[in-house]
């Protein structure tokens, strides 16, 4: 009896001596203190406006800030945000908050679409609020700026651009081929296009890759005005350029190179190996207008074609001719109907001549309109809507 007495006593003072050093053991498998805090930190962290945010702004109190996309200044800036409320209930905020404390609406939103924009003023400050529907969430985003430096994008690629350019008044319009004149002139009065010299359009003249991007740019962003999401941005001048012949110092470098970021011309960055020159001064081919074009009139990127699919649209006898874009530009161009480039730039024909050069009135009777399959924006739609027709 004494004997098992002892060896549970024994025991017991074993079991105590674990226990007591437990404590060491479960310091060993703990979490680092200095690494929770980190952590604790991080998680809580979030984004944050900072103090020069114009104060005048309305926030709507139930969404995330999700990214500062513009730098944060006086004179500019733009941020993104989040919320599971739906697009309606953001809409109905902004407009009451806007009309107490008497902002000026310049445009309102979309009454038939959830995904639109609203532009704002108040003194010399400007805002656009551009809303994006999700499955489960809205996100919207912020712009503002004062009024009195709106241009056409200064290069920063976040920026909203109002494009407000003036009509133009050639005095040899009358030499517009007939068939083209009304086109040119609605583009004109739209301020897009630009004299060759002193007031004369030289309608005739065959127009530089150069300045058929400058116009193109130009029309993209004047029909879109009021919806940024689909405007062409300027590249950046700090941009590695696409071209070899487009240095950041050229003064068309950033229509030239938004328009290479953007995929709308062919490049290293589309992929083309090859292609490392703009050739900037030499004259638009016919198969430059088409393939710069119409993918801008789809809003996406060109189909696959074929020559045999070329011959059974458009007929054209010399499609063997073409390029392999060309044919993708003229297929897409096809399938537009009456609102194609091709049928109201160069009318009826069976030969399409790809490296023939564009004419000055060709390329602005291209810009007359932007849109495909009957959803789209003349230039007289423009003009309507600006008051100016």
């Amino acid at each position: 009896m004494v004997v098992i007495r002892y060896s549970i006593l024994i025991s017991l003072i074993g079991l105590l001596t674990a226990c007591s050093g437990i404590e060491g053991l479960e310091g060993r498998f703990s979490a680092n203190p200095k690494f929770t805090k980190n952590l604790e930190t991080h998680q809580n962290s979030t984004i944050k406006l900072p103090n020069n945010f114009p104060s005048e702004i309305p926030q709507y109190p139930q969404a995330t800030l999700q990214e500062i996309t513009q730098e944060i200044t006086e004179n500019n800036g733009a941020a993104s945000w989040k919320t599971d409320k739906p697009t309606e209930e953001i809409k109905n905020f902004y407009r009451q908050q806007l009309k107490l404390q008497k902002w000026e609406i310049i445009q309102p939103f979309s009454s038939n679409s959830e995904e639109s924009s609203l532009v704002a003023q108040k003194d010399n400050l400007k805002i656009r609020l551009s809303l994006f529907p999700r499955k489960s969430t809205t996100e919207f985003t912020l712009e503002y700026k004062q009024a009195d430096t709106t241009q056409l994008n200064n290069g920063s690629s976040n920026q909203f651009s109002t494009v407000t350019s003036k009509p133009a008044n050639f005095s040899d319009l009358n030499q517009v081929p007939e068939a083209l004149r009304p086109y040119v002139q609605d583009v004109a009065n739209l301020g897009i296009l630009t004299a060759k010299e002193n007031n004369q359009f030289h309608p005739n003249e065959p127009i530089t890759r150069r300045e058929y991007a400058r116009w193109l740019v130009k029309a993209k962003n004047k029909f879109y005005q009021d919806s940024p999401e689909q405007q062409i941005r300027l590249g950046l001048k700090n941009a590695k350029p696409a071209f070899n012949d487009v240095p950041s110092n050229d003064a068309d470098f950033p229509v030239i190179q938004g328009l290479a970021e953007a995929g709308l011309v062919s490049s290293h960055l589309t992929g083309d190996s090859n292609t490392f020159l703009f050739r900037p001064d030499e004259f638009l081919t016919r198969s430059d207008l088409i393939t710069w074009k119409v993918p801008l009139d789809m809003g996406r990127s060109l189909p696959k074609a074929s020559i045999d699919g070329i011959k059974e649209t458009w007929g054209f006898q010399d499609t063997t001719q073409i390029g392999p874009i060309g044919l993708r530009g003229l297929y897409a161009d096809f399938q537009n109907g009456e609102q194609g480039n091709v049928r109201r730039v160069f009318g009826y024909t069976m030969l399409f001549q790809p490296k023939k050069t564009v004419t000055r009135a060709q390329a602005a009777a291209a810009l007359w309109y932007f849109g495909y399959q009957g959803d789209g924006l003349s230039a007289e739609d423009v003009l309507k809507r600006t008051g100016n027709s």
